[in-house]
């Protein structure tokens, strides 16, 4: 912690040799107001990340003897060698009162989309006192613009790369049923089951039904083999009439 403590400080002193405490034009009349900008003490060395949101401090000191206003700040980025203009940094509002000889650190955060490299960025803000509206330097130095670190692990690139091969696989779908002839099936042609054949049991005055006569009646009696002898050596037994007529019907045989 000692070892971020004195590299914020040595940031603060940078910044404070780039800062300007009166505007451009060197209005006598103008409020003695002075802005230190640094990075935070987790970014000692002023690296700047593309896409991500960029933090820094902005130490504002009213010397003068007139409360002022504190109206918004804002920035730009330049190439670091010829000084060109690259992008300009978005305004953050703060609309808050200052009072003589009071000081204050307000955050100021912004986003940077250019190219890895070193780049100078400038950084200002605006005042208002007595209805005049100053503009004061806050930083002037180089900065290192690098690109975001690459995780696997990353939940915003994991749902991206499921949402886009979702999308791709859409497309491609679509055009495959609307490009590629599709083969038609031929239909086998439907055979009907043939029915099995019902048992009909006449109910007039012609016919019967077997479910009224008892099981004794139904039973045919079975076939009776007789010896040489005339005894009977199966089968069920005769009536005393059915014996007599076949005893008849041996005798006229012989």
């Amino acid at each position: 912690m000692r070892f971020q403590s004195i590299f914020g400080i040595l940031a603060l002193v940078a910044g404070a040799l780039v800062s300007v405490n009166a505007s451009p034009l060197g209005d006598p009349a103008e409020p003695e107001v002075v802005v230190h900008a640094a990075f935070p003490e987790e970014n000692v060395f002023g690296q700047v990340v593309n896409g991500e949101r960029n933090k820094m401090l902005l130490l504002i000191e009213n010397n003068s003897e007139h409360n002022i206003t504190l109206l918004n700040a804002g920035g730009s980025i330049h190439h670091a060698e010829s000084g060109a203009l690259v992008k300009n940094v978005s305004q953050l509002t703060y609309g808050l009162p200052l009072l003589e000889g009071a000081k204050i650190q307000l955050p100021f955060t912004f986003y940077s989309e250019c190219q890895p490299g070193d780049h100078r960025l400038k950084l200002w803000l605006q005042h208002a006192a007595e209805g005049t509206v100053y503009q004061v330097d806050a930083y002037d130095g180089i900065i290192t613009v690098v690109e975001p670190e690459v995780s696997w692990f990353d939940i915003k690139l994991i749902l991206t790369y499921i949402f886009t091969t979702a999308i791709l696989g859409g497309l491609g779908y679509v055009a495959y049923v609307s490009f590629v002839p599709q083969t038609k099936k031929a239909r086998k042609p439907k055979t009907s089951a043939v029915s099995e054949p019902v048992a009909v049991t006449a109910t007039g005055a012609g016919g019967y039904q077997e479910e009224w006569i008892p099981e004794h009646h139904l039973k045919k009696p079975k076939a009776t083999k007789r010896t040489k002898s005339g005894n009977v050596t199966s089968g069920d037994e005769l009536s005393g009439a059915e014996s007599g007529a076949e005893k008849k019907r041996s005798t006229r045989r012989k």
